[in-house]
């Protein structure tokens, strides 16, 4: 039947609601930078890198943040309580998040090349959108 669920605040709650803002920041934000800065950068030549630059200085702590909490939450679930289809699955979420991270990286430092930039962003947001639903269904 319907169960009351006991309210506790402890560190696991901690934990997600840490990995939770982190990913936020890092899937947010780079939709929203990639809906600003060409606009910005339109409208006032060479505000559009100011704008993503002060991004990355938020952006790569709340990466770092995703990476240890994630991380810290795998190792805190006993083995026995997972099927192979879900480490299965885990394991692709975090090839998707170092894979979002390292065209991130390759984005950042693509310098002049628009389509080299275009092409990176797309990609590094696609894999973080995977990995966003990957660990929704975990």
């Amino acid at each position: 039947m319907n169960e009351l669920r006991e309210v506790t605040f402890n560190l696991d709650a901690v934990r997600t609601a840490l990995h939770v803002l982190a990913v936020t920041v890092w899937v947010g934000g780079q939709i929203v930078v990639g809906a600003v800065v060409p606009v910005v950068g339109r409208a006032y030549p060479g505000s559009g890198k100011v704008a993503a630059k002060a991004f990355s200085r938020v952006a790569w702590p709340a990466f770092a943040i995703a990476v240890v909490t994630g991380l810290w939450s795998m190792l805190s679930i006993p083995g026995e309580e997972t099927s192979s289809g879900w480490s299965m699955l885990l394991n692709i979420k975090m090839v998707l998040v170092l894979v979002s991270g390292i065209f991130a990286l390759v984005h950042q430092n693509a310098g002049d090349n628009a389509a080299k930039r275009g092409i990176t962003a797309g990609l590094a947001l696609l894999c973080s959108l995977t990995a966003l639903l990957f660990g929704v269904m975990l």
